[in-house]
């Protein structure tokens, strides 16, 4: 498998420039449509190293994601500006001691960035208010810095700061909305390395798929993954934690964290869910795969799997500019409780169950989200919008239109959460609907979810991601098979596959 994966890409800085001119051009024509004027600085501050508590131990840096996205910039403690009546882009680098050539290398020159990051100069960052006193020649030219809710995490993106700040004029309100929705809509460039991360993602999960076995530990299966996307696909990052949860485990959304390790060993008969994606160049994939840990799946299995699967291909059949994501969700829970009905799990009206929210039970969290340098990118909710209140639906991370242009996970799931059955089935709302005696044998069951990463495209949608989907992909994988079988990627351009 290893000869085949991808090569890593060269990754131009244009990319970055290109980013740069995009805000600029909205920037503008915000400025002009509210007859300001069009001067003063775009500012921003890139990510500092962290250490570990109070220890000398430097966390490995990964940059700010605004900052990234407008300059490309891999090393900390940078500042960025962009003169927004000239498009002069300016990169401010930290004055390093001589002691930095000693322990962490040579120390280059302000050229060295000039020409790996295309900025029109370089400055240091003790020269800040002095450089931007010598380009405002003037007052009321305003600073603009980056201050707004990302309404996917619910916390505040935090303005840049400075020594010498206090005697600039600073906007805290303009630019924070029209650079995240720069980042909604994706560039070509963008697009070529969102799917190098999948593509990469997409192979190593078909590598773990290969050499799962029964009595393996979950984080085998998560070290496997890291391993080869780093040593094959030279991607030093994750987009977020990995997510291997086998057995009951499958039932816990976000399996993984610090408290719930990846540490259980797989037993026969488990399924797994594995939520791994790998990120190149600040770009991410968020790729989910559920098969069976020994390689073949039982009926019970088989009907939950397909269950998704036929709303992940139902979704992702009906995407095309124009559709709303809301309604998608619905699609995704209506094919599920309509499987779940022919399995006899449920009984009753489908449509009557859609009302009484019974579809949040089997699927509590979100369709999907939009993709970018954030596994979560943000933009998911415009001004006015507001969430909706409903069971299933208040998890939605984005309610807009697609557009094209748009990267957005797809990932229904289906999952038996005792948290939320027991209350249901309990209530006089939704008590007829279980029934009581297919349903017992699904406790302990976990749940599965398949999720691939979709970009938007004037016609329809491609599934930028490649991993076995139909049982008899992933059975003949299991079972030593190459991928892929018959085919490389599928297009799906107004609900028809095209090979």
């Amino acid at each position: 498998m290893a000869s085949s994966s991808p090569s890593p890409p060269h990754v131009p800085m244009e990319l970055h420039v290109a980013n740069r001119q995009k805000l600029l051009n909205s920037l503008r024509h915000h400025l002009t449509d509210s007859s300001r004027p069009l001067h003063g600085f775009v500012f921003l501050q890139g990510g500092e190293e962290q250490t570990r508590h109070d220890t000398d131990h430097i966390e490995l840096f990964r940059q700010e994601s605004y900052f990234a996205y407008l300059f490309g910039v891999r090393e900390p403690g940078f500042y960025g500006a962009i003169d927004i009546a000239t498009g002069e882009s300016i990169l401010f680098i930290p004055r390093l001691s001589a002691d930095y050539a000693v322990w962490l290398g040579e120390i280059k020159p302000l050229s060295y960035f000039k020409e790996r990051y295309l900025v029109s100069v370089v400055y240091y960052t003790d020269e800040i208010a002095g450089v931007l006193h010598d380009h405002f020649q003037g007052s009321g030219k305003p600073l603009f810095l980056l201050h707004g809710l990302n309404t996917d995490s619910n916390k505040y993106a935090e303005p840049a700061e400075f020594e010498g700040m206090d005697k600039f004029e600073t906007d805290l309100t303009t630019l924070h909305p029209i650079l995240t929705e720069c980042r909604v809509l994706k560039s070509e460039l963008e697009l070529a390395l969102i799917q190098y991360a999948n593509d990469i993602s997409s192979e190593a999960h078909v590598e773990v798929m290969r050499k799962t076995t029964v009595g393996m530990k979950e984080y085998q299966l998560e070290s496997m993954f890291l391993h080869h996307t780093y040593m094959y696909g030279g991607c030093r990052h994750c987009s977020y934690t990995c997510i291997c949860a086998t057995g009951d485990n499958s039932a816990v959304l976000h399996y993984g964290h610090a408290a719930a390790p990846n540490d259980k060993t797989l037993e026969d008969g488990d399924m797994a869910l594995l939520d791994m994606g790998a990120e190149y160049h600040f770009y991410g994939s968020d790729i989910t795969c559920s098969f069976p840990v020994n390689g073949k799946f039982t009926g019970d299995q088989s009907l939950i799997y397909n269950a998704v699967l036929e709303a992940h291909n139902a979704v992702i059949s009906s995407m095309k500019p124009g559709v709303n994501w809301v309604d998608m969700h619905i699609l995704a829970e209506k094919v599920i409780l309509e499987s779940l009905k022919k399995g006899s799990i449920i009984v009753g009206n489908v449509d009557d169950m859609m009302t009484e929210r019974l579809g949040a039970v089997f699927m509590p969290h979100g369709l999907g989200h939009l993709l970018g340098i954030d596994t979560h990118d943000p933009g998911g909710y415009l001004k006015g919008m507001e969430r909706r209140k409903e069971p299933g639906l208040r998890a939605l991370r984005t309610i807009r239109e697609l557009q094209e242009g748009m990267v957005i996970t797809v990932e229904p799931g289906c999952y038996f959460i005792d948290a939320l059955l027991l209350p249901a089935m309990e209530s006089s709302n939704t008590a007829r609907f279980f029934n009581q005696e297919v349903i017992g044998r699904f406790k302990g069951f976990g749940g599965v979810r398949i999720e691939s990463d979709v970009h938007v495209s004037a016609g329809g949608c491609k599934n930028m991601t490649k991993c076995p989907r139909k049982i008899s992909e992933i059975e003949a994988v299991m079972a030593g098979a190459p991928w892929p079988i018959d085919k490389t990627s599928i297009y799906l351009e107004n609900g028809r596959e095209q090979v």
